[in-house]
C-alpha cells in the first residue's frame, strides 16, 4: 500500500501532466513487455515488438525488471519535456551521487551486472550507451504507436478535467480508478510494497501512462519532486497493425459528410455518445457508427469509465478540423470573408 499525505497547500498544487512522459513510457513498457499478465491489453503489442528489438535494448533489462524496483534516475523530473532527445540528455547528465544512490538501493534487492559499477561512477561512455539504448528502444517499440499513446493520454486528461470541474480536487483524486481510495487527507494507492509519500506543500504531479501496468508507480526517493504515475484505459484495438499507406493505419476514404464533420468538431473538447446525440439531434446508433469511422481513421479515440464512453479527437483530428476551418475562412464566399 502507498499512502500519499496531503496538506491544504498540496491540494492547491495538484496537476495532471500535459502529455506522455517519454522516459516513463519507455521504463513502464520495458517492464510490461517482459510480463505475462495483461495479455488482453498488451498481448498483440508484445508479439509485434519482441522480435523487432535490437541487441542494444538488452542494456535496459537489468535496470527494469518485470517486477521490483528500478532506479529513479531513469525517470527524471522533466516538466513538459518536448522531445525524446531532451529527455535523454537530461538523463545522461545525472550527477554521479544520484546514480550511485539509486543503483546501491536496487543492488540491495537483486544482483546487477558488473557494468553498472561504471554507471554508478558516472562513466560517460556507459551513460552514452544507455542513452542510445533508450532512443533505439523508443524507435523500435514505441514510435510506431506514439500517436495512439498520445491520443489515449489526451483522452484521459479530458476525463480528469471533467472530474475536476464537477468535483474540484476531491473529484479529481476520486476519479483515478479502482487502485485509488481518497480518504482526506490521505490518498491510498494499491502498491506492491508499503510506502509513504509526504508531499509537505510541494504538490503532486499526476502522470497518466499508457504502459503503466498493473498498478500505479511513484519514485522510491520521497525527497524528489512528487509524481504519481497511473495506468489509463485502453481502446481494445489500440495495437492493431499499422497500414503501410497511412501514418497511423487510418482509412480516410469514408470520412465524408456534414454530420461526421460535426461529430469530429464536438470531440475536440471530449463528448460522450449521449452528449453527441443530444447536440446533433442524431440517434445513438448513428453516433456510434460515425465515431467508429472516425476512430478507424485515427481521428478520434474512445476511453471508457464510470459506465460511459468519452470520445476525444486526436491531434490529427484536431489538425484536420483546423485545416478545414482555415480553408473555409479563406474562401471569398465564406461567412465573414472580405
Amino acid at each position: 500500500m502507498l499512502r500519499v499525505y496531503f496538506t491544504a497547500e498540496d491540494l492547491a498544487r495538484v496537476r495532471v501532466a500535459s502529455g506522455p512522459d517519454y522516459l516513463w513510457e519507455i521504463s513502464n513498457s520495458v517492464q510490461t513487455l517482459r510480463r505475462r499478465d495483461g495479455a488482453r491489453v498488451f498481448g498483440e503489442w508484445r508479439r509485434w515488438a519482441r522480435p523487432r528489438l535490437s541487441d542494444s535494448c538488452q542494456l535496459l533489462s537489468p535496470l527494469l525488471p518485470p517486477r521490483g524496483s528500478s532506479p529513479d534516475f531513469l525517470t527524471p523530473t522533466l516538466g513538459d519535456c518536448p522531445t525524446l532527445q531532451a529527455a535523454v540528455d537530461t538523463l545522461v547528465r545525472t550527477p554521479p551521487p544520484r546514480l550511485r544512490a539509486d543503483l546501491t538501493r536496487v543492488a540491495a534487492a537483486r544482483p546487477l551486472p558488473g557494468w553498472t559499477d561504471s554507471l554508478a561512477g558516472g562513466d560517460g561512455e556507459v551513460l552514452r550507451r544507455l542513452g542510445q539504448a533508450l532512443r533505439t528502444y523508443h524507435r523500435e517499440a514505441l514510435a510506431p504507436f506514439w500517436q495512439r499513446v498520445h491520443a489515449h493520454i489526451d483522452a484521459d486528461r479530458m476525463v480528469r478535467t471533467r472530474a475536476l470541474l464537477d468535483g474540484a480536487v476531491d473529484g479529481l483524486l476520486g476519479s483515478l480508478g479502482p487502485h485509488f481510495r481518497w480518504r482526506p487527507p490521505v490518498l491510498e494507492v494499491d502498491y506492491p510494497v508499503e510506502h509513504q509519500l509526504r508531499l509537505d506543500g510541494r504538490g503532486l504531479t499526476l502522470q497518466p501512462s499508457f504502459f503503466c501496468w498493473p498498478t500505479p508507480i511513484t519514485l522510491a526517493d520521497g525527497a524528489l519532486p512528487p509524481v504519481l504515475v497511473y495506468p489509463i484505459e485502453h481502446a481494445v484495438d489500440w495495437a492493431r497493425p499499422l497500414a503501410p499507406d497511412s501514418p497511423d493505419g487510418g482509412a480516410l476514404g469514408p470520412l465524408i459528410g456534414h454530420t461526421r464533420a460535426e461529430v469530429l468538431r464536438a470531440t475536440r473538447t471530449g463528448a460522450s455518445t449521449v452528449e453527441l446525440a443530444r447536440l446533433l439531434s442524431v440517434t445513438h446508433p448513428a453516433i456510434s457508427q460515425h465515431v467508429k469511422v472516425l476512430r478507424a481513421a485515427g481521428l478520434v479515440t474512445t476511453v471508457r469509465g464510470a459506465g460511459r464512453s468519452l470520445h476525444v479527437a486526436t491531434a490529427e483530428g484536431r489538425a484536420l478540423v483546423r485545416g478545414c476551418e482555415r480553408g473555409a475562412a479563406a474562401r471569398p464566399d465564406a461567412p465573414g470573408a472580405r
